[in-house]
Parts: C-alpha cells; sequence; structure tokens
C-alpha cells in the first residue's frame, strides 16, 4: 500500500509539474512577464515574452536524459540559438518556485557592474531577463537513479548572457522608452525575428553597410529589424 501510495504521489506530482498542461505554460510565461516587467533600473527595451513549443520540446527531450548538466549548444536551436536555466531537487516543487528560486539571484546582480559581491552567481537571473529573449519552453522530468530526482529544464531564445553585456541585460530606461508604438503593459510586443551571430553587429553595419556580404550573412537581426527590438 504504501509503495503505491508513493507511486500515486509520484505520478500526481509529475502531472502537476507537466509543461505540456496548459495552465503551466501560463503560469511559467505571466510569471517571466511579471518579473520583466518589474526590473529595476526599469527597461526601455523588455520583450513580452510567449510560449515557444520547439523550445519547450527541445527542453523535455533534455529533460528527459536526467542528466543533470546544461544540454549541449545543439540541442538548444529553434530557428535561433537558445539560452536554458536548469534546476534539480530531491523533493518536487511547483514551477512558481523554481522561476523564483533562479530569480532570487537579483540580490547577487548589479545593473552595469555585474556581481556583487564579486563571484556571486547571477546568470539564471538575467537569462530571464534577458531583454530580447521572448521565447521559452519548459520540460521537467522525474529521475529515478540520481540524487536529484526532479530536473526542471527552461529554453530561452534568441540566448541571453551574451559575453560582452552581462551587465546589461537590458536597455535602462523609461518601460517601453524603445517601442512607444508596440507596448504592453510595460512590454515590447514587437521582437525581430532574427539572429544577429556576431557580437559586433551594430558597428560592422556602421562601418560597411547591410550590402556587404558578411555583414548581410552574419548580422541579418540588425540588417533586417530597423524597427524592431533586437
Amino acid at each position: 500500500d504504501t509503495i503505491q501510495e508513493s507511486v500515486l504521489l509520484l505520478l500526481s506530482s509529475t502531472l502537476a509539474l507537466s509543461s505540456s498542461r496548459a495552465e503551466q505554460q501560463k503560469l511559467i510565461v505571466d510569471r517571466h512577464n511579471a518579473l520583466r516587467r518589474g526590473v529595476k533600473p526599469t527597461a526601455s527595451n523588455m520583450m513580452k515574452m510567449e510560449w515557444c513549443s520547439a523550445a519547450a520540446e527541445n527542453a523535455q527531450n533534455w529533460a528527459n536524459q536526467c542528466t543533470l548538466r546544461h544540454s549541449p549548444a545543439n540541442l538548444r536551436r529553434t530557428n535561433v540559438q537558445c539560452g536554458e536555466n536548469l534546476f534539480m531537487s530531491s523533493a518536487p516543487f511547483s514551477w512558481s518556485d523554481v522561476l523564483q528560486a533562479w530569480y532570487n539571484e537579483e540580490k547577487n546582480f548589479e545593473y552595469g557592474t555585474g556581481a556583487k559581491p564579486k563571484g556571486a552567481m547571477f546568470g539564471h537571473y538575467t537569462q530571464m531577463v534577458w531583454h530580447n529573449s521572448y521565447k521559452i519552453g519548459c520540460g521537467f522530468a522525474f529521475c529515478s537513479n540520481t540524487t536529484y530526482s526532479y530536473f526542471y529544464v527552461c529554453q530561452y531564445c534568441p540566448a541571453g548572457n551574451l559575453i560582452g553585456s552581462m551587465k546589461t541585460p537590458y536597455k535602462e530606461g523609461e518601460p517601453c522608452g524603445d517601442c512607444p508604438s508596440a507596448c504592453e503593459d510595460g512590454l515590447c510586443t514587437n521582437p525581430c525575428k532574427y539572429q544577429d551571430l556576431l557580437g559586433n553587429c551594430k558597428n560592422l553595419k556602421m562601418l560597411f553597410g547591410c550590402s556587404h556580404s558578411l555583414v548581410k550573412k552574419k548580422c541579418p537581426a540588425s540588417c533586417k529589424c530597423t524597427t524592431q527590438i533586437i
């Protein structure tokens, strides 16, 4: 009976946490948007997040592997490269608690400066509030043969936490300052569907223009998205 009870308990917690359920998807998206809306200092270019089934499929496939490690970059692609947050525990946590645990790293981060104190972890937080990571998909798996049996994976597209911009995950300013005509409750709704493949595309575009073959190939976002948030 006890074994049966624990199996039923496990099944119910696994089902409740399944991110294929519409209410879990809504919770994950709404919670992210609330946190993104509330950043301090405020953001002028923060995108409104939406659920992405392709990212969710990748996240679920990776969660099912039960490696408790980050997935390789090639398993983190939709039409763009995606970032990833992981959470592992020996007992089931609600998605709400998982997202809060990531967001709590905010106390280790100072906008424009980075880690405080030096060396403190803040990457889960900055990925959550990365201005142009506007698509999210998550997965959850129960991994019976590991110390941490509960494995949560969220993938964010396009990827955040870009080296060189870690201290400024978004642009400081009046909410929707960069998207006055595409704004919903303090969040921008005009995403760029492309992704630059180089970090210095802004400069390359200024120096060589988009008719230059390298710039055209490596900087599709900077070249094609003139009014959207990149």
